[in-house]
């Protein structure tokens, strides 16, 4: 099989072009930086940017490409969102058009917004908020109303946190480091829920959404979770340090922070509190009824990963 990864040289591409190769496709990979790439005899690299390359050019980039996964992405620089996710998008779908048999998006559960409690599933409304999230649902529309026309088949996978050796995100590290110190505390009641996934698990998922005919033209969400209380333990566990006890009130911990912003010495936003508070579900019964998904890596394998990596200070480079 033929298949091209855009952001191939990132963090969940880049795994993922290592799997496809494993598994004996042909990879095209297209990305900005083909110095960050591993060469490999199975790789195709081709060096563009999709919101400057020709269309020509990148016309027979995919020609005769049987699944096309879109891994590229701006989650740093606001000011790039908009023409990395949406220009970006339009212009390899014109090239894409008649020449790939599938497009397989991937998006973010940030499409549904910052949901407070209850179960998010597929059907749930879009509500869309910072930058990152609007124009990534743009760019789904847009893959959307393509494949709705006849330009390729589409799948599109939403995943929430993705975490895993050299994530770019730094909040678990943050919390990791929290708990190593012994500063961590739990905010509000018991019961908040954690929803993170593994980046293997994720490569497994847009795997199954590019080779398996029953999803084409779904939308899938992808998450792993536990309660805060449970997420935490494993990582102290893992740490050899005692599980943490200490619980705040959050009502004057939102206040704090509103009137103080960051406390010093402490981690401690707004956004880290809603993290830590929240009581949101993902569910994920329609990719395993549907496509057979099952998490290859636990909770605990992959916590164990992250701190492995943290502690080999490797995260600090």
């Amino acid at each position: 099989m033929i298949v091209a990864v855009t952001g191939g040289t990132g963090f969940i591409g880049g795994k993922l072009v290592e799997r496809l190769v494993e598994r004996g496709d042909t990879v095209r990979l297209l990305t900005r930086s083909s110095t960050l790439f591993k060469q490999s005899l199975l790789v195709e690299i081709h060096e563009c940017d999709l919101v400057t390359v020709g269309i020509n050019e990148l016309s027979s980039m995919l020609d005769g490409v049987d699944v096309l996964y879109h891994c590229a992405g701006e989650i740093r620089d606001v000011s790039r969102m908009e023409a990395v996710h949406v220009l970006g998008t339009r212009r390899l779908i014109e090239a894409a058009t008649g020449r790939i048999g599938r497009w397989v998006q991937l998006s973010s559960t940030g499409a549904y917004g910052q949901q407070r409690e209850g179960i998010i599933t597929e059907r749930t409304r879009l509500n869309p908020r910072g930058m990152y999230e609007v124009t990534k649902v743009k760019s789904d529309a847009l893959v959307k109303a393509a494949s709705s026309s006849g330009a390729f088949q589409h799948v599109i996978l939403r995943p929430s946190i993705v975490y895993g050796a050299k994530m770019p995100n730094q909040s678990l590290y943050s919390l990791i480091y929290m708990i190593q110190r012994g500063w961590f505390f739990f905010i509000g009641k018991p019961g908040a829920s954690a929803n993170y996934i593994h980046v293997d698990n994720v490569v497994e998922a847009l795997v199954l959404c590019g080779n398996m005919p029953q999803a084409t033209g779904q939308v899938y969400n992808l998450s792993d979770h536990c309660t805060i209380e449970r997420f935490v333990a494993i990582i102290a566990e893992l740490l050899g340090r005692d599980v943490p006890r200490t619980r705040l009130p959050e009502p004057p911990l939102r206040a704090l922070v509103k009137l103080f912003g960051r406390i010093p010495d402490m981690p401690l936003t707004q956004t880290r509190i809603d993290a830590l508070t929240t009581r949101v579900i993902y569910s994920n019964d329609k990719i395993e009824q549907e496509l057979g998904y099952q998490h290859p890596l636990s909770m605990e394998d992959g916590l164990s990963d992250l701190v492995g990596y943290w502690q080999s200070g490797c995260n600090k480079s």
